[in-house]
């Protein structure tokens, strides 16, 4: 039997209130929610995001979209056009300040419907704020499966 009192975190992850799991919680909230101003607050002053990693058609160079300006912008490429963003993951998997998703986002934008099948992950700096949100996705494959409602 063993001691979760005495157990390090590694061995007694407390899935409910991991400051990575409540992150990400709290972004796809907003996201669903329409509230910009709430997913920006909810990030670290040098907030990142990847999503996809590497260049696509939301950062052609692949770096990334970093502090409020960079995150803002984002919002407004990728997410504010949708209709809806619909977040169904099927596996989390908490290793130190991070959690990944395995699963499907899948997007309402103009009448047509995608799915992005991939693994998501957020990392929450020590106050418990977004630091890194990454989305590993492959656009080919989502812009396959692109159809109308």
């Amino acid at each position: 039997m063993t001691d979760t009192q005495n157990s390090p975190a590694y061995l007694n992850i407390d899935r409910a209130n991991h400051p990575a799991v409540l992150a990400g919680r709290r972004s796809r909230e907003a996201v669903e929610a329409r509230d910009k101003a709430a997913w920006l607050a909810n990030f670290a002053a040098n907030g990142s995001v990847e999503d996809p990693v590497g260049p696509s058609m939301f950062d052609e160079e692949g770096r990334g979209h970093r502090g409020a300006d960079g995150l803002s912008a984002f919002w407004d490429k990728a997410i504010a056009p949708t209709e809806s963003i619909d977040f169904q993951f099927e596996k989390e998997i908490i290793c130190g300040r991070e959690v990944a998703y395995i699963g499907t986002i899948v997007t309402r934008i103009g009448g047509h419907i995608s799915e992005a099948e991939g693994v998501f992950t957020y990392k929450a700096d020590e106050n418990g704020d977004l630091e890194a949100l990454r989305a590993f996705w492959e656009v080919e494959a989502t812009m396959k499966s692109f159809r109308p409602q």
